[in-house]
């Protein structure tokens, strides 16, 4: 029997395993709080004994309102020496004074190259750079550019690539110069070097999506990773297409990268290859999409990756940056890498090799019913940690909140495929579930080191899935569903609020200003300019009904022998998710032992609550933010309402109602001895209406 004192000593150095660098998390100088991208703060000035006494405490308008309720703001700001640095619906870079929301400066990355193509994307945050001295730069991106702006002026770093800025399209290792390229997640620090991923097509005239660093002094590329293996390196031979490196597109790095400066490595998580949902021009695993990448941080060589999904056909991009995590796994400290999923789960890796802390299985999964098409036969499953969400969606998990809702939605189910996760599509159609959008996206999560524990919010929304046979003829036609009809439809009809129909556009446009809209973009819709000033007015031609059905002339279109029949939430004519509730949720994982600790609906429906039916939680965008004070911040339900809930038990203790949604991750800093807490809130998503604002929370 061992003495007391080892009991003692055991409990105090597992309480101490996970312990939390305070210094390190005080700050929110990086995307996602720190480069591990922990979502974490070591503030606790605000907890959970006065969370209920947070007041506004100011409110910086942009003025990029779009009153069409088109614009959104996702953007996790950042706060250097009491400067609160973000971005606005229109990519407009400014700074601000984090203690009071003052303006400073504002930097129009269009205007100050002489206007021309306006469309930015959206921007989810920028990176800083210092060199200890009189050098301070913030790097974000902005189209096709990556730009360097000084902190102080909020004025162009001209020794930076062209005079401040860096095309994006070129030094990629490609053989095309003109291809549709943004980075809406900002790249990551490291030494001198900025690395940076990006936001490719997903049709199949997609870029490769190689991840590239850039020295932040120059803007000179220094390394380049390619994603999509170039003959005699690693994966090459996960390609049947011997030439897939010069055919195929994708395998990008969109979700952002987290960073172990110590042992000098990168973490990157990559989507799918294109085109996303026919993999029959590309047999095999398809590597390096859908990985947990981590690289040499100096030299971008591969030290290893593990693959989520092979040869994906369902668009399960890894959809945020990895958490870098430490846990007690047999009895240990381990260093290791967390990585939630779309489909629910969280892949737990070794830091240093990327072996499984808990079992993974490899399961049969159905065959592929599309001639042509080699459906990997197995897809990996973690046995631990425990999913976050429900993996199934059959008939006896349809909407149950009243009988009406529940006979409209069986009469539609009846009809598809459902059950497997890994349902490969079909021209039947499909219940997908989990869907497009998650479970998890890219608002990520946030992880606790005092206690092992992971916080992540989830979508549980179904999806319809289906593919039709291509039968374009005309080229007009073959560009509207290489490049439009995954978010319009087929049939030009639209899907909902997210994806307005065009069936009809000529009664909104003619040919020069609907040109003119295909170069620029707007909103959500990313800018056509990539294509030629012939392929444009083909696709204006069909669009406006003017282009004849055989017409032979025009460029040639690459094409599947499928298409998918448009983005379609499963929902009720009402708009309530086809699954019955939880329709959102935030959870509590223990990764230490890999069980769920708790989970709590994040959102509600205030006309179902009138109702008497208990909170279901909505549809949800942005990540939570977690902190030593006992919290967990987050936004990102579509009800609009601030939230923090206790962090051990998933209490509500604070609740405010936005100006506009928060689909955006917090950030929360301390200025002058006074903790704050802020949010940007865009709106824009869902339905809702847009907004221009940051605000921010403290005590009074």
């Amino acid at each position: 029997m061992r003495p007391l004192f080892f009991y003692l000593f055991l409990a105090t150095w597992a309480g101490n395993a996970c312990s939390e660098d305070r210094t390190t998390y005080r700050d929110w100088r990086v995307y996602a709080g720190a480069p591990d991208a922990s979502h974490y703060s070591a503030l606790d000035q605000i907890s959970t004994a006065n969370a209920g006494q947070l007041v506004q405490a100011w409110e910086y308008h942009t003025g990029d309102l779009d009153t069409n309720n088109r614009g959104q703001i996702q953007c996790n700001p950042i706060v250097i020496d009491s400067v609160l640095y973000g971005t606005t619906s229109k990519n407009k870079l400014f700074a601000v004074h984090a203690a009071s929301g003052r303006p400073i400066w504002t930097f129009d990355p269009f205007s100050a190259f002489g206007g021309g193509n306006t469309w930015a994307g959206t921007s989810r945050g920028v990176a800083y750079w210092s060199d200890g001295a009189t050098d301070q730069r913030i790097l974000f991106t902005a189209g096709n550019l990556l730009l360097a702006v000084d902190a102080a002026t909020g004025k162009l770093v001209t020794g930076f690539g062209d005079s401040g800025r860096v095309d994006l399209q070129r030094d990629l290792d490609y053989h095309r110069d003109s291809f549709f390229i943004v980075s809406n997640t900002p790249g990551i620090v490291y030494k001198d070097l900025l690395i940076l991923g990006m936001r490719l097509s997903e049709a199949l005239d997609a870029a490769p999506g190689h991840i590239r660093a850039y020295d932040v002094r120059t803007g000179r590329r220094r390394w380049i990773f390619h994603t999509i293996p170039h003959p005699g390196e690693y994966g090459y031979e996960t390609w049947s297409d011997t030439a897939a490196w010069r055919r195929h597109g994708g395998a990008n790095c969109w979700a952002g990268m987290s960073l172990d400066e110590k042992r000098g490595l990168v973490f990157a998580a990559t989507g799918s290859a294109t085109y996303d949902f026919w993999g029959g021009n590309r047999p095999g695993e398809n590597l390096f999409a859908n990985c947990i990448l981590a690289l040499d941080a100096n030299t971008g060589r591969r030290v290893w990756h593990y693959q989520t999904v092979h040869h994906d056909l369902w668009d399960r991009d890894l959809p945020a940056n990895p958490n870098l995590v430490t846990v007690r796994h047999n009895g240990r400290r381990h260093d290791a890498v967390a990585q939630i999923t779309k489909h629910g789960f969280v892949f737990l890796l070794d830091r240093e090799t990327g072996a499984p802390l808990f079992p993974i299985e490899e399961r049969p999964v159905p065959p592929s019913p599309l001639n042509g098409e080699a459906a990997w036969p197995t897809q990996p499953y973690p046995q631990l940690p425990e999913p976050f969400m429900r993996q199934r969606f059959a008939e006896a998990d349809i909407i149950d909140i009243s009988p009406e809702h529940h006979a409209e939605i069986l009469a539609r189910f009846q009809p598809l495929q459902s059950g497997d996760m890994f349902l490969p599509p079909g021209t039947q159609g499909a219940a997908l579930f989990p869907g497009f959008d998650g479970g998890g996206e890219w608002g990520g999560a946030a992880f606790d080191p005092s206690s092992g524990w992971l916080y992540v919010n989830a979508n549980e929304m179904p999806w319809i899935l289906k593919m039709t046979p291509n039968t374009a003829l005309s080229p007009g036609h073959k560009l509207y569903n290489a490049q439009c009809a995954n978010c319009h439809g087929l049939e030009r009809q639209g899907n909902g609020t997210a994806f307005p129909p065009v069936r009809n556009i000529s009664q909104k446009y003619q040919a020069p200003a609907l040109e003119a809209l295909l170069r620029s973009g707007k909103g959500a819709m990313p800018s056509f300019g990539h294509l030629s000033a012939a392929e444009r007015r083909s696709l204006v031609d069909f669009l406006l009904d003017k282009e004849e059905k055989n017409a032979a002339a025009g460029p040639a279109i690459p094409q599947a022998p499928y298409t998918m029949a448009g983005y379609q939430r499963f929902v009720t004519t009402d708009g309530y998710p086809a699954i019955r509730p939880p329709w959102g949720t935030l959870n509590a994982i223990d990764l230490n032992t890999g069980k769920r600790v708790w989970q709590v609906p994040l959102g509600v429906f205030p006309e179902l609550t009138a109702r008497g039916i208990a909170p279901t939680g909505t549809e949800n965008y942005g990540g939570p933010v977690c902190t030593a004070g006992g919290l967990v911040f987050i936004g990102a339900s579509k009800d609009g309402k601030f939230r923090a809930f206790d962090k051990k038990t998933g209490q509500v203790l604070f609740e405010a109602t936005l100006p506009a949604g928060g689909y955006a991750t917090p950030a929360t800093y301390m200025v002058d001895g006074k903790q704050y807490v802020v949010i940007a809130c865009g709106g824009g998503k869902m339905g809702t209406k847009s907004g221009d604002s940051y605000v921010a929370f403290a005590l009074p």
